[in-house]
């Protein structure tokens, strides 16, 4: 399970002394143990659950679910990586850079950009869809497909300029 794996990659970074894979990788594990609290206060509320046991085996993260965070995590950093060269702050982009690099290396390994728009390319023909209006049912069939392979903007670009043209 991936949560495990970045668990055990945790401890080897205490071991090694790596402060900077400790510290993003624990704050990963962090985001996961929140996610994994929410969804099970959701189902507390909803009282899906007889025993304390099966509402925490429910409430843990799939693999996909974990990606999806990780996939979140290299977001946020992409985002700050511009804002940090925008504002002349290259050492702090740089730091997020290299976090952007530990998170990747959970991650499925991912579509280049004709691969990619080979895929949507495919789907597009699959749902016969025409034009722009049909881009949000394009694009959540394509990151079905791709489960974490992709980055959903560039999903979202390679759509919009197929259905344009």
């Amino acid at each position: 399970m991936l949560k495990e794996r970045i668990k055990n990659d945790v401890v080897q970074a205490l071991k090694m002394h790596d402060e900077k894979g400790r510290l993003v990788l624990g704050s990963l594990l962090a985001v996961i143990q929140n996610k994994e609290i929410e969804k099970r206060s959701f189902a507390v509320k909803k009282n899906l659950f007889s025993s304390q046991e099966e509402l925490v085996k429910a409430s843990e993260l799939s693999d996909d679910d974990v990606i999806q965070v990780i996939q979140s995590e290299v977001k946020k950093r992409k985002e700050a990586v511009e804002l940090f060269r925008k504002g002349n702050r290259d050492e702090l982009a740089q730091k997020e850079e290299d976090e952007i690099i530990i998170l990747s290396g959970y991650l499925p390994e991912q579509l280049n950009e004709e691969e990619l728009k080979e895929i949507v390319r495919n789907t597009i023909n699959e749902l016969g869809a025409k034009d722009v209006k049909e881009m949000g049912r394009v694009i959540n069939t394509v990151m079905q497909k791709v489960k974490g392979r992709a980055d959903g903007s560039m999903v979202s670009r390679l759509a919009k300029d197929l259905l344009v043209s």
